[in-house]
């Protein structure tokens, strides 16, 4: 069964709007995609000139800015875990 009154041009006047509507959330939808993965590029940690990336465990004493009034600990030479470098 088919319905009796069809009027194509009726119809494509009254599905104008929300394609439309469709059609920029679709397009909103991918650019934020793309800004998101552009975003996780750019804030990516980087590679030094070896083709290794930099780990904390590789900065120098010096590379890091400590306040004077940061919290420290002191620990004993004699305990068993802790490995002193001279």
């Amino acid at each position: 069964m088919s319905p009796p009154d069809t009027n194509l041009k009726k119809q494509k006047r009254r599905h104008r709007g929300p394609l439309i509507g469709i059609g920029v959330v679709s397009v909103l939808g991918v650019a934020l995609i793309l800004y998101w993965i552009v975003e996780l590029f750019v804030t990516a940690p980087t590679v030094d000139g070896h083709g290794k990336s930099t780990t904390p465990a590789e900065y120098r004493e010096g590379d890091v800015e400590v306040p004077d009034d940061a919290p420290t600990q002191k620990m004993a030479s004699d305990d068993p875990e802790v490995e002193v470098e001279n």
